[in-house]
């Protein structure tokens, strides 16, 4: 990582409409990035901030489909620039208020608490809740590292402060939550693509260890790994197909091997595919998951056995027969393809994303069963994402996709950023 003793800039803060211009340099850094881990006991994905006056690290849960940055306000927030949003503000309207007035409690007023202050709506993935009032809008100084150049700070980012119980099902030290949802004007990478003038994209980047960082890009290329590789020439596109905080794309069919499944073409069509870092494995809906099931079963070598399952897995399978690839693409298993907008491009999923290790000599099937009532086909979560760079370009309604680092003799954690 770059040294701590770069000096700390302040910028120009350019939101969507004019503010009070604080710089005091020239510098207008394009891209961004931010070290990312995954948490073992929950399997989320974490990042960190620099937060408040004094400074303050934040460890935040990141959630591509978020609408917001939200905190934890109840617990030890102290900050000399916290201001909350006055209502009718245009803090308020950028962040789309909920509501507004003054805080009901006994407390005299402290963040996430004060008077003609107005509300949102934040949310956890993690604990299927969604919570529609008493989450205070407000601005606070944040920091983040340029991609080739110093820290730099936002004196005015605009956040959600939340009440403490939302960060139940956090990882352990886990104060909320960091959202990249593509139609709030709040989100992460809209403030940054708002305040330093480049156009809305970032790219995640997620390591399969939870002893090495992965990485989020924000802004401009290139995504640069080991021996100067940079990733955005892999890279290969289908559209964002909703209008959602969320990112869906078209998953037209499914090919284990060369054996196209026999699907429910308008159930993959009706609510489209998500994308979701909140998701650790793949959910299938239950008619998918069948057919991925039984073709994956068939395409093993016969002297692999399936074994009881391991929840929340239901395809298992006995160890011992199962190698590594001789192409180093993980475990030696049949390949899975999403076939996208186009049937000449797809997601190649290989062994190191389809198989895990759940225990001494028990592999399973890293997707699980989905709920028939959600009405989500497929939603792709983060173990199939592990090593494999996801580009989302917001100004271009696209997502990108590398395939798996490994057939580059790379991976997410090999590169400077973050080491």
């Amino acid at each position: 990582m770059y040294s701590s003793s770069y000096y700390l800039f302040h910028i120009c803060f350019l939101f969507i409409i004019s503010s009070t211009c604080l710089a005091q340099t020239n510098f207008h850094p394009k891209a961004f990035f931010l070290a990312v881990k995954q948490d073992p006991s929950t399997l989320q994905y974490i990042t960190e901030i620099q937060q408040r006056t004094p400074l303050v690290p934040v460890k935040l849960a990141v959630h591509v489909g978020g609408e917001n940055v939200w905190v934890d306000c109840e617990t030890g927030f102290k900050s000399s620039t916290y201001k909350p949003a006055h209502c009718n503000s245009r803090q308020c309207n950028l962040a789309r208020s909920t509501s507004c007035g003054d805080c009901k409690t006994k407390n005299k007023t402290r963040p996430g608490c004060n008077n003609n202050a107005c509300y949102n709506i934040v949310s956890n993935p993690a604990m299927n809740n969604t919570f529609y009032s008493g989450a205070e809008i407000a601005e606070d100084v944040l920091t983040i590292q340029s991609a080739r150049g110093p820290v730099v700070t936002i004196p005015k980012f605009i956040f959600s402060c939340s009440p403490s119980f939302l960060t139940q099902k956090l990882g352990e030290d886990v104060k909320g939550m960091i959202g990249f949802g593509q139609q709030s004007p709040v989100s992460f990478v809209t403030q940054l693509a708002s305040a330093f003038k480049f156009s809305r994209q970032f790219a995640i980047c997620l390591s399969s260890s939870p002893q090495e960082n992965g990485i989020i890009f924000i802004g401009h290329r290139p995504y640069l790994f080991a021996f100067g590789f940079d990733a955005s020439q892999d890279l290969f596109y289908t559209p964002i197909i909703r209008a959602s905080p969320e990112y869906y794309i078209q998953v037209s069919s499914i090919r284990v091997n060369a054996k196209t499944l026999q699907l429910n073409n308008t159930l993959l069509s009706l609510g489209g595919t998500r994308i979701s870092t909140a998701v650790p494995y793949t959910e299938l809906e239950p008619s998918i998951y069948r057919a991925v099931s039984k073709a994956f079963i068939s395409e093993m070598p016969k002297n692999v056995k399936t074994v009881s399952p391991v929840a929340p897995f239901k395809t298992c399978f006995n160890s011992s027969f199962i190698g590594i690839s001789p192409l180093g693409l993980g475990y030696n298993a049949p390949g899975i393809y999403f076939v996208l907008h186009n049937p000449n491009v797809f997601w190649t999923i290989t062994g190191a994303n389809s198989l895990l290790l759940v225990n001494q000599g028990v592999f399973c099937l890293a997707f699980v069963e989905g709920k028939k009532e959600t009405g989500e086909a497929i939603v792709i979560g983060s173990y199939q994402m592990q090593n494999n760079l996801v580009e989302f370009d917001l100004a271009r309604r696209r997502i990108g996709f590398t395939n798996s680092l490994f057939f580059r003799q790379t991976m997410c954690s090999d590169q400077f950023y973050t080491s």
